[in-house]
């Protein structure tokens, strides 16, 4: 295990895959944090059923990116702030974090339990999605208040050179073989947990 522990977040894919239920199981199961739900273009339908087939005793790590009316029926984490949905039901008083991708952003989300700020390396799962921030860029992180997850291109391979800025932890979404199968998945939870 690394000196300092990290938050670690599993992002899962833009749409769903083969047993993702068990697989989310399997990464909190093994240590990871939280979970992060996307599938923006998922049914409100699909997504129950997500949550649903998920044990509840892991649904209060569970973050949802969108389909926000689900957080009255379940004790879920937390909602996830980002372009598609840039505010919480007004109602909600819960745990919040934010997408930015900017410096700028990072300034204005400092009521955020925590922001994921991305590319940090080129993504693994969008073609084309380059790095956004240089070495400069990022040691002026060390300077935010509110705590930073490295996301883009996180993978085991670059979790210690992540380490020398101002990061509370790392999120991850390509690395993870998602679409493989829950072993495959919770053999890679248990390596990327043992580097932290």
């Amino acid at each position: 295990m690394g000196a300092d522990p990290m938050l670690l977040i599993a992002v899962t894919p833009h749409d769903p895959v083969d047993n993702e239920w068990h697989k989310v199981e399997a990464l909190l199961q093994s240590g990871w944090h939280r979970v992060h739900l996307r599938h923006p273009d998922s049914t409100l339908a699909d997504m129950r059923w997500i949550i649903e087939s998920i044990d509840q005793k892991y649904h209060n790590r569970i973050v949802l990116h969108g389909h926000f009316d689900l957080i009255n029926d379940f004790n879920l984490g937390g909602l996830h702030l980002n372009h598609r949905c840039p505010s919480a039901p007004s109602l909600y008083h819960g745990p919040l974090s934010r997408s930015c991708h900017s410096l700028q952003e990072i300034y204005d989300a400092e009521d955020m339990e925590y922001v994921t700020i991305s590319p940090i390396f080129d993504s693994i799962s969008k073609q084309g999605y380059r790095s956004a921030f240089n070495h400069e860029d990022l040691t002026k992180l060390s300077h935010a208040s509110v705590p930073l997850i490295a996301l883009g291109g996180i993978s085991p391979d670059n979790i210690e050179e992540i380490r020398q800025y101002n990061f509370a932890g790392f999120a991850m979404l390509g690395a993870i073989p998602w679409h493989g199968t829950v072993e495959d998945v919770n053999k890679f939870a248990k390596q990327a947990l043992s580097i932290c």
